[in-house]
């Protein structure tokens, strides 16, 4: 079947990405957010994001990373704006065997430039560093970060520049359709409820999805930690992340196991005393100079998570019409604009996204982002 119109509630890097897709293709669109696109109080707000095709072994998402490069790069061409910023990441080995071994394998699978280093080269990339304790280094020199907050505005505009509609209002499901909180009743040949941690809200009863309180830190490193040579880095077993101070913010360093539970509507806390003391714990054993730099700021964002940490991307069980997409677990934003790209032809009709994004029980817990450990 074709597909004329779509309805797309939640302005996100899910939804937004759609829209603009859609919107490329001659579809009318009509983007409907409670929030301007970027809302810091959304899971796609906040200033930066990582970009890395390091999925372990998982080639699909492996592959769907390196294909969001490119069309990320298609928007920016649009914009005429710098949104990814191609610093690359550094992921930190802490055994032989373990995340980033496998990593590697399946970068070089599928011809994804990397490179296994020593553990002593850290320090030509980073201004303070430390190998202690590392078995060896992977970097993943067209990685890098994404001015999130940026990138998700840059989307919903250029959807509206290929002729989306913004709607700005609360959406509720009525059937095939979605009713606003002024009345209006929206219907087109497909509603994608593209809603984030409200996802799970509105369709509890077909999946589960959870919505925490992630923490960010970020440290004032000086100008060297400013330079455009300094790469991002994850430390997949400690469970952290960072980046390098962009755009004047400060050195980004972010504890990412599962934060606490945070309510959809309720607002975000500060940070707290013990989440600086991890990131600080961290920064002082790999990064020396940093143990005791002064704090840039902090604050809370949130992470949408499903049970196994795979996206939902699905129909409605009893309204084909009507799609389910979200569930980025924490590792989703990168991946937008080839979400979008894949769901396109699966609203025809005319393909279906992966078995493991559908609705119902999820098994157990796919280290995608981290393997859980608290510093």
């Amino acid at each position: 079947m074709g597909v004329r119109s779509a309805v797309i509630v939640g302005a996100g890097a899910f939804g937004a990405s759609l829209a603009w897709w859609l919107a490329r293709a001659g579809i009318e669109v009509t983007l409907v957010d409670q929030f301007e696109p970027g809302d810091p109080r959304a899971t796609s707000g906040g200033e930066s994001r990582l970009i890395r095709c390091g999925h372990g072994p998982d080639r699909d998402y492996t592959a769907s990373a390196r294909r969001a490069r490119t069309l990320w790069r298609e928007l920016e061409g649009e914009c005429a704006e710098r949104l990814l910023v191609e610093c690359g990441l550094v992921w930190f080995a802490n055994r032989e065997a373990g995340w980033e071994a496998v990593t590697l394998a399946t970068l070089a699978e599928q011809g994804i430039p990397c490179e296994r280093l020593a553990p002593e080269a850290g320090a030509r990339m980073f201004p303070s560093y430390s190998p202690a304790g590392l078995a060896f280094l992977l970097h993943e020199p067209e990685a890098g970060v994404l001015r999130a907050q940026r990138a998700v505005r840059a989307l919903a505009r250029q959807a509206v520049a290929h002729g989306a509609t913004p709607i700005r209002a609360v959406a509720r499901p009525e059937g095939a359709a979605a009713r606003l909180d002024d009345g209006r009743l929206l219907e087109a040949d497909v509603v994608v409820w593209a809603c984030g941690a409200w996802l799970g809200r509105l369709f509890g009863e077909l999946i589960e999805i959870r919505s925490t309180c992630q923490e960010l830190f970020f440290f004032d490193g000086g100008p060297a930690w400013a330079a455009d040579t300094v790469p991002a880095f994850v430390d997949f077993e400690q469970a952290i992340y960072g980046t390098r101070d962009i755009d004047g913010h400060g050195v980004k360093a972010a504890p990412d196991f599962d934060g606490p539970a945070l309510d959809p509507d309720a607002d975000l806390p500060a940070a707290s005393d013990r989440g600086e003391a991890l990131a600080r714990r961290f920064l002082g054993r790999r990064f020396p100079a940093l143990a005791h730099a002064p704090l840039s700021g902090s604050k809370c964002c949130r992470y949408e998570l499903t049970r196994d940490a795979h996206f939902v991307a699905a129909p409605h069980p009893e309204h084909p019409s009507v799609w389910l997409l979200g569930g980025g677990s924490g590792h989703g934003f990168k991946h937008g604009p080839a979400l979008a790209e894949r769901l396109a032809p699966a609203l025809a009709g005319d393909a279906a996204p992966p078995a493991r994004f559908g609705l119902g029980e999820r098994g157990a817990t796919s280290p995608l982002r981290t393997a859980g450990a608290v510093l």
